[in-house]
């Protein structure tokens, strides 16, 4: 029975443990996603050394996989909708189980590196069905739990992805050296997949047409021709051919409009359904969550390097400071799931002021101590930033897509996992603009400092512009 009658089969709606179950075993899913986005990066000196991998093999040891999950995702969202979200989140992660236990059996780059592809395929068919699969399961009082937790999930997994790949590196077990950081995947995913066939209930979109081949193509092209450059420009010091690729990509995304609207006339089916944009909240939240990507993607690489490199701490000592972010995550996560119902726009935009005074604050901190600073006042700040930072993702999927209609789950959660991976890989291209602007890379101690204090202005920016734009979110999500 749906609540959308005329336009969503859904199989009985789970109630109880079997509903609970079902949150439980997406959430591990885009837990495995978020994680192997950033597991590789502890492990890559690891990697390198046993594999042989040139410095440009381990740039696409991580690129292989953000690129095909982020070329992906429009299509995986509209696969669901057409033919069944269980059915394809349950293959994708079967897959993506697959592919993992490809990249734990590597023996050379190469192969490390098809199966990276592999995953980020795979990846890109289960993500999108975590948060439709959510939406058409929950009702509304207790879909803004749901999202909370997705939210949470996803910013933790990404924060604390270095610290499992450093982790689990070094610990060595049974001798496999940087393999349990693919191999991991393996029980999580087998267990997934079998409490999947049992729990998660089947639901599709009924009035959905036929795949759109054209659709697929030119979304596919554009999105690579804009994601290539961003990924890999900035380690050949942004040619000439860098700024023509993003260029060629935005024309094509925009002959891709003009293909959809034309699709859209024409039978109904296209891929992308670009009505979704014309919902403010929609489009306000998803222009928040690229903002949201890009400040991580800029922020935590450029923080990395400044807690190793500008302060001489070691890979543990930083991992400190990531520890503090994740506990503050969680912490403002779940304060925010218990606020949102009731102030609505007011959480996240609380979170985004609340991160960007400490920022303040660590800037001067930073600019007083310099070098002197020791881990406890380097991780510290972290702990308010994480909980700011949790205070507005954790509840951003909610107030994007609350109002979604239950046929357009798939294609919506598709374009915000989008907007998410394209702003990782625009702010991990900023760094080489915003944080080494007068340093090179290696640059160690004051400098390092310096440039890294600098770059907090462009972050505390973003969430300045973060806290405009959630202006045109929902003001609560309570109908009652």
């Amino acid at each position: 029975m749906s609540r959308d009658t005329h336009t969503t089969t859904i199989s009985s709606r789970p109630a109880g443990r079997a509903r609970a179950l079902t949150l439980a075993v997406v959430l591990t899913a885009e837990l495995m996603n978020a994680l192997d986005g950033s597991v590789v990066y502890t492990a890559l000196p690891s990697i390198a050394a046993d594999t042989g991998a040139t410095t440009a093999a381990l740039q696409w040891i991580h690129a292989a996989y953000a690129l095909t999950l982020a070329l992906g995702l429009i299509t995986g969202g509209r696969l669901g909708d057409l033919y069944g979200r269980k059915r394809i989140f349950l293959g994708g992660t079967t897959v993506f189980t697959l592919a993992s236990l490809l990249c734990g059996i590597s023996t050379g780059p190469d192969l490390l590196i098809a199966a990276r592809v592999l995953q980020g395929a795979a990846a890109a068919a289960m993500v999108p069905q975590v948060l439709a699969t959510l939406h058409v399961t929950f009702e509304e009082g207790s879909r803004a739990k749901a999202f909370g937790l997705y939210g949470t999930v996803m910013s933790l997994g990404s924060v604390t992805g270095p610290v499992l790949g450093g982790v689990l590196t070094q610990a060595d077990l049974f001798g496999l050296g940087w393999r349990p950081i693919f191999l991991i995947n393996l029980p999580i995913g087998i267990a997934a997949v079998v409490l999947g066939l049992r729990c998660i209930p089947k639901s599709r979109d009924r009035t959905a047409g036929r795949l759109d081949p054209l659709g697929i193509f030119l979304s596919a092209l554009g999105l690579l021709l804009i994601t290539l450059p961003l990924t890999v420009g900035g380690e050949h010091g942004w040619p000439a051919w860098s700024f023509a690729t993003f260029g060629a990509g935005l024309l094509v995304m925009a002959l891709f409009v003009g293909q959809q609207k034309a699709k859209t006339r024409k039978d109904g089916s296209p891929l992308v359904v670009l009505s979704l944009f014309t919902g403010r909240a929609f489009s306000a939240g998803l222009a928040t969550q690229l903002a949201f990507g890009l400040l991580s993607g800029v922020f935590f690489l450029s923080w990395a390097l400044f807690m190793q490199d500008g302060l001489g701490l070691t890979p543990g000592q930083a991992a400190a400071g990531f520890v503090a972010a994740s506990l503050g995550e969680m912490s403002g996560a779940w304060l925010a799931m218990s606020l949102v119902a009731r102030y609505g726009r007011a959480v996240p935009q609380a979170g985004a002021l609340l991160a960007a005074a400490t920022l303040c604050g660590y800037h001067h901190l930073i600019t007083t101590e310099g070098t002197g600073m020791g881990t406890v006042p380097a991780a510290a700040p972290m702990l308010a930033v994480g909980f700011g930072l949790g205070m507005i993702g954790a509840p951003l999927a909610d107030l994007t897509l609350g109002k979604v209609s239950h046929q357009y789950a798939g294609s919506a959660s598709g374009l915000f996992n989008t907007g998410t991976q394209l702003g990782i890989a625009l702010g991990t291209a900023l760094t080489t603009v915003v944080l080494f602007t007068d340093i090179s890379a290696g640059t160690r101690g004051p400098a390092m400092n310096a440039a890294f204090a600098d770059s907090l202005g462009y972050v505390v920016g973003t969430l300045v512009t973060m806290w405009a734009l959630m202006l045109l979110l929902p003001k609560r999500t309570r109908t009652s």
